[in-house]
Formats: structure tokens, C-alpha cells, sequence
């Protein structure tokens, strides 16, 4: 069962469970919504464990109940810089075998940066993105995870609230964070493509998952402390449809 607190960022204690068929479903009604309306519904998609949940149910609501993906576009947080395109840890990789495959998505809707854009390019590459968004009609809704650090996409401490999709380099920690996908910490790659944190905020809703109890402490800072580049995840306080889903290990005393 499902209880919320008044926050500036308003809170949902739910099981992860109960929280992925929520949103898949919030997600379900809004294609649907959009489609009677003869227009796309726009995406804003993480990769990582968080979301799993969530595409596992949009992939079951695509097969029992003929939830149609022809009108959906999609554009990826974020991608690491450095990889080939058949890297197995591409997050265009971890998407198709995750839910674009599953449910039939076109890839020319699926819109995900480069992991192997040509250095000279790259500032290129990001405006190229923020137009492609621009052009989509903007995000309809954004699903985000919180990293241990703060960092929301790929948007390390230190992000400014206007930055947009840009070249970053990631931190220590959250490099640290994946270096078993990689085989050791020397093969994380340094660098990465992220949208930035104003793009994040242009989202019409925003959904943020946050589970079990190493999540705990940086709930409670994205709730409590000041709002600033020192912690990023802190901007999505006082969007106009934010919720953030945490189940009861994640969630800070009260």
C-alpha cells in the first residue's frame, strides 16, 4: 500500500514492485492518452538496475495488453563516451534488450547519444540532441534513478542548473559504481555524454526511483540539504510534477 508525505519533493513509500507497475502504468495511460490525441508520447528513459522493473512491466502491458509503441519516441539520459557500438555495456545495448526490442519500438524513434562520436564532434553532437528533443514537441515524462552521489543522468556534483547535454566527466564513485560491468575500474570508461539538468527539468513530469537501504542517506540529502550544483539530484525539488518512489528501507526517518 502506497503513503506520501508533504516534501517540497513529494514522496510515494511503495515496494519497488508496486512502484514499477505504477509508473509502467502512469507511462501506459500517457501513450494512450497521446495517441487518441494523434500525437508521440516522449520518453526520457536511465539505464542501470532501478529501472528494470519498470520496463519488464511495459514490455508485459506491450504483450497481454496490447500496449502499441508506434507513436513513442525515446531519448536516453545519457552514454558513455569511448565504447564501440557493439560493446556489450553500450546503454543503446542494455535499451534494446531491456524493452525496445520487446515491444516493436521503430530505432528511428529511439534516439540515444553516441558511444563513439569523433572527439571534434561531440560538442556537435550535443546540440544535435537538444534539437532532436526540441523537435519531438519536449519530454513528455522523464524517469530518473538517484546515484549515490547525487548525480542525476550523468550529472555529477558540480552540475550547474542550466547545463544541457554535454560531454562530462564522471566521478570517481560513480565510475567505481560499474566497474564489475566492466571487469575492473580500468576499463570504466572516463567520460560520457549526458543530457543536462535544465533538459531533465524541461521534462512535464518527472518520475524518480530510489530503493533499498544504501539509498537511504542520499534521500534524505536530496530532501534536506540546499538546493545547489554540490548535489544535483536537490534541483528536481519544486519541479511542477515531480514524485520520488522509495520503499520503506529507502525511505529517511521521518
Amino acid at each position: 500500500m502506497m503513503s506520501t508525505r508533504e516534501t517540497s519533493l513529494p514522496i510515494v513509500t511503495t515496494s519497488a514492485a508496486e512502484a514499477a507497475h505504477s509508473v509502467a502504468t502512469e507511462i501506459a495511460e500517457l501513450i494512450r492518452a497521446r495517441r487518441r490525441g494523434g500525437r508521440a508520447a516522449v520518453l526520457g528513459l536511465p539505464t542501470g538496475r532501478t529501472p528494470l522493473a519498470v520496463y519488464a512491466a511495459l514490455v508485459e502491458l506491450h504483450r497481454h495488453s496490447a500496449l502499441d509503441f508506434s507513436n513513442v519516441v525515446t531519448f536516453n539520459l545519457d552514454e558513455y563516451l569511448g565504447l564501440a557500438p557493439q560493446h556489450p555495456q553500450t546503454f543503446r545495448r542494455y535499451m534494446r534488450e531491456h524493452l525496445f526490442d520487446a515491444v516493436g519500438l521503430d530505432p528511428a524513434n529511439a534516439w540515444i547519444p553516441a558511444s563513439d562520436v569523433a572527439p571534434a564532434q561531440v560538442e556537435a553532437h550535443c546540440r544535435e540532441y537538444e534539437s532532436a528533443i526540441l523537435a519531438a514537441g519536449g519530454i513528455d515524462l522523464m524517469l530518473l534513478g538517484i546515484g549515490r552521489n547525487g548525480h542525476i543522468g550523468f550529472n555529477e556534483p558540480g552540475s550547474a542548473r542550466d547545463s544541457r547535454t554535454r560531454e562530462v566527466r564522471l566521478a570517481e564513485s560513480t565510475r567505481e559504481d560499474c566497474r564489475a560491468h566492466f571487469g575492473g575500474a580500468a576499463h570504466v570508461p572516463e567520460r560520457a555524454i549526458t543530457m543536462g539538468v535544465a533538459t531533465i527539468l524541461a521534462a512535464r513530469r518527472i518520475r524518480v526511483l530510489a530503493f533499498g537501504a544504501a539509498k537511504r542517506e542520499i534521500v534524505r540529502r536530496t530532501l534536506d540539504e540546499a538546493t545547489g550544483p554540490a548535489l544535483p539530484a536537490t534541483y528536481l525539488r519544486g519541479h511542477a510534477d515531480v514524485k520520488l518512489f522509495v520503499d520503506a528501507e529507502a525511505r529517511p526517518a521521518s
